[in-house]
């Protein structure tokens, strides 16, 4: 689904984001013509669910082939810590972040999370879903959230919050992402989701720029365009969000997610061809 004219100009895209030019990247721009700073680009597992679940080295050794640098966890498959950082280390890849539940970062699962990650070498704790059903609960979490960025920073680790559509959808008038992270503290790590941001109907550049410095690591997700589209096939203005990355995001790493389709082997590597054809 894509926007409408009406939407994109709603939401800030601009005149230059109307043209087929700024919703669709242009592969051929040179590097001189688009920010030159290398971020390094990671894969959320997830994307490979159906695969990875039956061979776990397999494919993370597919997924580095690729080119891919990193992967983002969202589960372990019943691996020890130690196993699979072997993996991880035998075909160049690191973590870089993991999608772990509330309930983990709590009580004993907490130390078990963080020596786990540790042993990872992960330093994004991100959780990938809350259920923020009122104002009380939205200013609760920013408050544990900033609690636990203060406890988890001297260990070398971050926490933050994944970005779904219902976190941009009003409740009692106040929009859970808003309210969280302007009352979380700054350590707290804000993983926005390009493509559910734009599924809300919200601008993700916009969302970017209002909370400078909080995008360690952003979710690039495609919206719009043909059926499963992949990176650079839809409506999202990747060279904006790049430069709201690249600029004032303080971005470290940009992960991949293409949730949909029978081929996802396919589909992300076509995702990382394209990143790369945009100087990625």
């Amino acid at each position: 689904m894509s926007l409408s004219r009406r939407n994109l100009l709603r939401f800030g895209l601009g005149a230059a984001a109307l043209s087929a030019s700024g919703l669709r990247w242009s592969f051929g721009q040179s590097a001189d013509e688009s920010n030159t700073k290398k971020i390094p680009i990671g894969l959320q597992l997830y994307s490979l669910r159906t695969i990875i679940k039956k061979d776990v080295p397999g494919t993370l050794k597919a997924v580095a082939a690729m080119g891919y640098q990193g992967v983002e966890f969202a589960g372990y498959f019943g691996m020890k810590a130690p196993d699979l950082r072997k993996l991880l280390d035998d075909v160049g890849l690191k973590c870089c972040g993991t999608h772990t539940r509330m309930e983990t970062l709590s009580g004993d699962q907490l130390k078990q999370t963080v020596e786990y990650n540790q042993i990872l070498g992960n330093p994004f704790l991100i959780v990938p879903s809350l259920k923020m059903e009122s104002l009380a609960v939205m200013l609760d979490m920013a408050k544990k959230f900033t609690a636990l960025a203060e406890q988890l920073k001297p260990q070398g680790l971050r926490v933050g919050y994944h970005a779904h559509q219902h976190d941009f959808k009003p409740v009692a008038d106040r929009i859970p992402w808003d309210v969280l992270f302007t009352n979380a503290g700054p350590d707290v790590v804000m993983q926005l989701d390009v493509g559910n941001c734009l599924q809300a109907g919200v601008d993700p550049v916009a969302v970017l720029k209002n909370f400078p410095h909080r995008s360690a690591t952003v979710h690039l997700k495609e919206f719009g365009g043909p059926k499963n589209a992949a990176i650079g096939q839809g409506d999202v203005p990747w060279s904006q969000v790049f430069e709201a990355c690249e600029t004032i995001g303080d971005t470290q790493w940009y992960v991949v997610e293409h949730e949909s389709g029978n081929t996802p082997m396919e589909s992300v590597k076509l995702c990382l061809e394209n990143l790369r054809k945009m100087g990625k």
